[in-house]
């Protein structure tokens, strides 16, 4: 993933809001209550911070740790949370190819609309190196768009073509289709323990969990 967000961390909200209207951060909002028992969280690619935000005001008992290969949607996320700066560590890194500290590890990993950036081969090596930084039962918690079956298929196929094409323009992402994170989650041992579809299943909000009873 090569592409700069720089250009567009400060309209982001704004554009979010034009396209998809709330709609959006409902999806990232919706399984909050259920994170309220973590302790340690990885964030990547949250953009503004406004999920952030969300969560250490909800979880007083949190520290997270947030990377984004954009330097101004972090100076963005920091001035969202700054009330929180003692429970919050930002990285400027690819996450793709970043890796936690030997010794650091995580009971919760968030990805909202980040691992859609992503081509498969990324997708399989990230929760790949993940994986052994994750405590026993971590979640992780992905949102994302999917193309659903029945009269949504083919109105969710142009929509996700039309946004790619906008990132690419704006931003020099490279990716052109949705790869299959259920199937990359799996590998590493993670099972699906909760899901909900909005706007008529073209997104999904997700819970996975690491499961440590695999024969």
């Amino acid at each position: 993933m090569s592409a700069s967000f720089d250009r567009i961390a400060r309209p982001y909200r704004t554009l979010e809001y034009l396209t998809l209207g709330h709609t959006l951060e409902r999806t990232r909002l919706c399984f909050l209550p259920h994170l309220l028992p973590a302790r340690h969280a990885l964030i990547l690619g949250d953009g503004d911070g406004r999920f952030i935000a969300e969560m250490l005001n909800e979880n007083s008992s949190l520290t997270t740790t947030a990377i984004d290969i954009s330097a101004e949607m972090l100076r963005l996320l920091r001035q969202r949370c700054s009330r929180y700066s003692d429970r919050l560590r930002t990285e400027q890194a690819n996450a793709v190819t970043w890796s936690p500290a030997a010794g650091e590890f995580y009971d919760l990993v968030v990805t909202h609309f980040f691992l859609d950036c992503l081509n498969q081969g990324e997708v399989d090596r990230l929760v790949t190196r993940l994986a052994p930084h994750l405590t026993p039962g971590a979640r992780w918690l992905v949102s994302d768009f999917r193309i659903p079956d029945g009269a949504l298929r083919w109105p969710a196929r142009a929509l996700v073509r039309a946004l790619y094409l906008a990132f690419r323009i704006l931003t020099g992402l490279e990716t052109t289709r949705l790869p299959d994170h259920a199937a990359a989650l799996e590998a590493a041992g993670l099972r699906r323990t909760e899901q909900r579809l909005l706007l008529g299943g073209i997104l999904t909000t997700e819970l996975w969990q690491r499961d440590d009873n695999r024969s």
